[in-house]
């Protein structure tokens, strides 16, 4: 049984564009700590804590684990034990672009690669379609209007209800975004990092075009791989993504920004709440951004980084704070 009362308005949902699609303010990604490798039986406590909590959005991509594959299987799993009698209440993201497999159609742009990965992808999930299907990453090598071709091709067959676009630079987005159009395909949404460390959407106007065109923004690792939290304000902890020589985050760019860390938790600190939830609350102060995309190890954290939503507005002064710390450029 799920709880009853997950709409009872402590989740905001937002529309997504000028779409008809509602998002909530916080969806959850399966990027990290849903693997083969992870523990099945937090990844399923994880989800159903999620969607008690009014978090009706995962995201996931062809390649989440480790192994790749992996995060969609465990995903397909739980949402057949536990989702089967909910599934329309619920919006799930998949993507495909990066390598998946080994030869010359596991990744990038051709219609081979995004049509045969999202095939797959949605035997592992277990269900016939997805809500969103995204093209993970622009690739410079294949046109556009073959990328775009693929993502027409997954709405106009039902395998996805809507199309969606990742990490592409503003220009090709916005050529990609024509291109869609032309055949008779909106994109939906726009997925980019976005942090008070990583600002490239407010700085190069990608924020604004997206408004312009009534697209929505959902923005993945806001708190910047976890340094947006106390973690890292000492050091690298044993243990911590950081300190993985396999993760993304590396431990240079941890101590790069050390001082920097120290000061927006300083800042947070002096208005009374923790830095992640600064953190969050800052990603959703434009009306740009549809949906902030976190991640969760466990449930107790998950229950933590949502306790943000309850987090006051943050005032201009702060917001000045934090753009003196931490400009768009």
């Amino acid at each position: 049984m799920f709880d009853t009362a997950r709409y009872d308005g402590r989740m905001p949902y937002r529309r997504c564009g000028d779409s008809g699609l509602l998002l909530p303010a916080i969806s959850l990604g399966l990027w990290h700590n849903f693997g083969a490798v992870d523990d099945f039986e937090e990844a399923r406590r994880i989800l159903r804590r999620a969607f008690d909590r009014g978090i009706t959005h995962f995201d996931l991509a062809n390649n989440y684990g480790p192994p790749a594959g992996s995060a969609e299987e465990i995903a397909g799993r739980i949402l057949v034990s536990d989702f089967i009698c909910h599934r329309d209440e619920l919006v799930i993201s998949t993507k495909a672009g990066h390598e998946m497999w080994h030869g010359p159609y596991g990744m990038n742009g051709s219609r081979k690669h995004l049509l045969a990965s999202l095939d797959q992808s949605l035997k592992r999930l277990r269900i016939p379609y997805v809500d969103i299907f995204y093209s993970h990453c622009s690739d410079p090598e294949t046109r556009l209007e073959e990328t775009m071709s693929a993502l027409a091709t997954a709405v106009q067959s039902g395998r996805a209800i809507y199309a969606g676009l990742s990490k592409y630079p503003l220009k090709r987005l916005k050529k990609a975004v024509k291109i869609l159009k032309a055949m008779g395909v909106r994109c939906l949404i726009y997925q980019p990092p976005y942090s008070i460390l990583n600002r490239a959407i407010d700085a190069d106007g990608t924020l604004e075009y997206l408004q312009q065109e009534g697209i929505g923004c959902i923005g993945f690792s806001p708190l910047a791989q976890g340094m947006l939290t106390t973690k890292y304000l000492d050091g690298i902890p044993a243990g911590s993504r950081a300190a993985r020589p396999e993760g993304f985050l590396k431990t240079e760019q941890v101590e790069a920004r050390q001082q920097q860390l120290r000061a927006l938790n300083d800042l947070a600190a002096a208005h009374g709440m923790p830095l992640h939830h600064l953190a969050i609350r800052w990603t959703l102060r434009s009306p740009a951004i549809t949906s902030s995309l976190i991640g969760a190890r466990t449930v107790a954290q998950l229950d933590e980084t949502l306790a943000a939503l309850a987090a006051p507005e943050p005032p201009a002064a702060l917001l000045e704070a934090i753009d003196t710390l931490a400009p768009a450029a």
